[in-house]
């Protein structure tokens, strides 16, 4: 079992993030969905409406709920510092950024990375840790990694560069940026599961909100962001016949169902097998390799964004949260020994963060 920290105070919006006495953490307000309870609430619906709106409450925005078309994911580096404190620096540009106004309907993500605490002396959380390297990556560190990372969604892709380029200014001597990456979602049916540059629905087997609540956050309303830069592959991958597409992914391309299923949510059926007593999904296929039940049933919720900067250098801004990193290098280490898509897709760069939460907690020494 994951072992969790205890449950925060009632917090509320907006409130000041404090962990030590050196740094206050000042993030964006939630803006998480609820589930919406029936009209009528019993005392135990009125008791867990509650517990939600604290949930809700302790939670950053840009996390769960529908995801906006467009993405602004960047990167800055602690400055070095000559005198004063380096953790009141940084605690000031933080608290400053939360007050910045953000577009309507946009959200602000901030997660700390493993670097800043070794940097500023403190004890970086348990389970945030440098994500492993893998013997098929080609990581570009200038597009990767990062003491503090920042994602900001919404559906204006200008109004997001410019609230980007707003935090920069305003950190001007005490971060410095490291990259800056622009996604968007392809032009899809709203409610329907968005695809990717292959042209497959992609974050199908994101958890439903009970399965969140376990494998997504802490009590604290805290988690954590892996951000991998994917290039892909997309006129060799498309070149393909549909069904040998459909082989690789272990999904159909239409529907979005896996192989042997009906429907986009049917649960993958990993031992049914053909008359010829080969696996319906193949044993290198996607699906099957990235599977939870590998994983105990542990999830990642995976809000990706594709980007295109011309043919030679397309592919998908990945962004999984999760309440352990680890969970994405065990997929990833059998993904990267075995999936059948390792040819037609490169891991160019690489980030993890600690999404604080909204309220209470900030940087929890030896979570």
């Amino acid at each position: 079992m994951i072992s969790t920290p205890s449950d925060s105070p009632p917090p509320t919006r907006r409130s000041l993030l404090t962990a030590t006495a050196a740094l206050a953490l000042l993030t964006a307000g939630c803006a998480e969905e609820t589930r919406q309870q029936g009209s009528r609430p019993t005392e135990d619906n009125a008791a867990r409406k509650r517990t939600d709106s604290r949930r809700a409450l302790s939670r950053q925005g840009g996390i769960s709920g529908p995801q906006p078309l467009h993405a602004t994911i960047a990167a800055y580096d602690l400055a070095p510092h000559h005198g004063g404190s380096a953790a009141t620096a940084v605690g000031g540009i933080l608290e400053h950024w939360s007050a910045l106004r953000v577009p309507e309907a946009a959200t602000r993500t901030i997660a700390l990375g493993p670097a800043l605490y070794r940097k500023l002396g403190l004890t970086a959380p348990a389970r945030l840790r440098d994500i492993p390297a893998f013997s098929r990556d080609r990581l570009d560190p200038h597009r990767g990694g990062g003491d503090i990372l920042v994602q900001l969604c919404g559906d204006d892709p200008e109004a997001l560069t410019e609230l980007s380029r707003r935090l920069t200014a305003s950190s001007a001597g005490t971060l410095l940026p490291r990259w800056r990456e622009r996604g968007f979602l392809p032009a899809h049916p709203p409610g329907e599961t968005p695809r990717n540059l292959f042209g497959f629905k992609d974050g199908t087997e994101n958890p439903t909100t009970a399965e969140a609540e376990r494998w997504v956050w802490n009590p604290d309303g805290s988690t954590y962001l892996v951000y991998r830069r994917i290039h892909m592959d997309v006129p060799t991958f498309t070149a393909l016949s549909h069904g040998r597409q459909e082989a690789v992914v272990g999904r159909q391309r239409t529907t979005g169902a896996p192989l042997g299923g009906d429907h986009e949510h049917d649960p993958a059926n990993l031992y049914a097998k053909t008359a010829q007593g080969r696996y319906v999904i193949p044993a290198d296929a996607h699906v099957r390799l990235a599977h939870s039940r590998l994983d105990g049933g542990a999830r990642m919720l995976r809000r990706g964004y594709s980007y295109d900067n011309g043919s030679d250098d397309r592919g998908l801004l990945f962004l999984a949260y999760m309440r352990d990193p680890a969970l994405f290098a065990r997929a990833q280490e059998r993904l990267d020994h075995s999936d059948a898509m390792n040819h037609f897709v490169e891991h160019r760069a690489s980030a993890v963060g600690y999404v604080v939460p909204a309220t209470g907690g900030g940087l929890l020494p030896g979570r």
